[in-house]
């Protein structure tokens, strides 16, 4: 078996998002009366796309809202978060992978961020175009934990001619921040790597294996995690 491709997270990956992300979600809420805190984000919501963190934290709340209030909250968020984004965008060391891992297989990128958000920070960063494949919030039936999006993702790919013929998803690595992500990915039967970013190890169970930071990401890691011997159940 050899590596046939990577697949990205966005946000918490690639991009030191998560703080902004926060940031807006708190500046929305507190307009409807709602206070968020920083441990409720990465305790309960941080893997939800925007629409399903709304609702959760809605239902939580024991509250309900209508399709035209939530669609309300969610373009305000929208609205928000570029200027809050600002030239805040990709980690130290995230560019140099993303050119490391392409030159040697296809890429992809699996996220629950909005498609004009990732597009955003890569353009910022000089990297719009780089990755033929994204997969973005609302583009499949269900986002993460469910395996939607990472199994559409390498579809797209092998739809696209980018693997190699015969290729797996077990000969494909994703590379994620959080246990909502890594679920997602083992559901699709992806190889899961951990970037520990946004959590520490004992909170990213369903790994394959763990690593500091994307800047420490190498091919010969990536290409041991779809070796046969190291597939675990």
């Amino acid at each position: 078996m050899a590596l046939a491709a990577v697949i990205f997270d966005f946000d918490g990956v690639l991009a030191d998002s998560e703080p902004v992300h926060l940031q807006v979600f708190q500046t929305v809420l507190d307009s409807i009366g709602i206070t968020f805190t920083a441990e409720e984000y990465y305790a309960k919501y941080l893997g939800y796309s925007d629409r399903d963190a709304f609702v959760q934290v809605l239902k939580d709340r024991g509250l309900t809202i209508e399709d035209a209030s939530l669609e309300a909250l969610l373009e305000t968020k929208q609205a928000l978060f570029p200027q809050a984004i600002g030239d805040h965008a990709l980690y130290p060391g995230a560019a140099e992978c993303i050119a490391r891992v392409a030159a040697h297989v296809p890429v992809a990128i699996a996220s629950g961020a909005l498609r004009h958000e990732i597009e955003l920070i890569l353009a910022r960063s000089g990297l719009d175009g780089r990755f033929p494949v994204i997969v973005a919030a609302g583009e499949t039936p269900r986002s993460k934990p469910a395996p939607d999006p990472y199994a559409r993702a390498f579809a797209l790919l092998d739809a696209s001619g980018a693997l190699r013929a015969g290729a797996a998803p077990t000969d494909v690595v994703a590379i994620e921040d959080s246990e909502w992500g890594l679920q997602s990915a083992r559901g699709a039967g992806l190889r899961t790597l951990a970037v520990l970013t946004s959590y520490g190890k004992d909170s990213l169970p369903s790994a394959d294996a763990w690593v500091p930071s994307i800047a420490a990401v190498t091919i010969a890691e990536l290409e041991g995690l779809v070796d046969a011997r190291s597939i675990r159940a």
